[in-house]
């Protein structure tokens, strides 16, 4: 049967978390098959002492494990303010701890033993879910840098249309000709790539900061 990931050109990196032996060899080996990359370590410990050289894509661990269990390095990881896609594995898995993950984040948790397909499915989820964020860090990227294209009238003028404003009002509230107003805002929505108002405030809104934080592009010329 072909991977489901034969035909992606990205090889995912799999971080592997299992206390058992044969278990961590025999899913790592599963994993290689399938086209990933995978790390594998034997305790909570040994992968958190990894990070500093490598942060993987996904993390597949066991929730039970001595020490350090599954929980705990979801805990861990929270901690240092990383965010790793995990999908959970447990052969004494109850109610109340896959309850725990999934509502830390875990994006599944499997019940051992588990086949080859369920196996597959969590870490085609897990990996759709860095996409998801890697598209969405891109777009904000994007977004910051037409941003700071604009003056710092452009960006006043555009703080006041997300509001709702008409060009009378704004031009009423910082005390500018309204005709100004209209240059002001067209050549902003330009630089936005914005259509329409209604997308000028999305854009803005996927900034997800206090836009009055970005710099604008005359306070970049007066820096250099």
């Amino acid at each position: 049967m072909l991977s489901v990931f034969e035909d992606s050109p990205v090889r995912w990196r799999i971080a592997l978390v299992d206390d058992d032996p044969s278990a961590l060899r025999a899913t790592a080996r599963l994993l290689v098959i399938d086209g990933f990359e995978v790390s594998a370590y034997s305790s909570a410990t040994e992968f958190l002492g990894s990070l500093a050289e490598d942060v993987p894509d996904v993390l597949l661990v066991d929730l039970r494990m001595p020490e350090v269990n599954g929980l705990e390095l979801q805990t861990a990881i929270r901690a240092r303010s990383m965010h790793i896609p995990m999908v959970f594995m447990s052969a004494y898995a109850s109610v109340a701890s896959s309850v725990q993950a999934l509502r830390g984040g875990a994006i599944d948790f499997l019940e051992k033993p588990y086949d080859r397909e369920t196996l597959l499915g969590a870490l085609t989820r897990a990996t759709d879910s860095v996409i998801r964020e890697r598209r969405a860090t891109s777009t904000r990227a994007d977004l910051t840098r037409a941003w700071r294209t604009l003056t710092s009238r452009e960006q006043e003028v555009c703080r006041w249309v997300v509001r709702g404003l008409l060009n009378k009002q704004i031009a009423a509230a910082i005390g500018i000709g309204e005709k100004t107003v209209k240059v002001h805002r067209a050549r902003a929505m330009t630089k936005m790539h914005a259509d329409s108002v209604a997308s000028l405030v999305r854009m803005v809104d996927a900034l997800d900061a206090p836009i009055a934080a970005l710099p604008s592009a005359d306070e970049h010329q007066r820096a250099g």
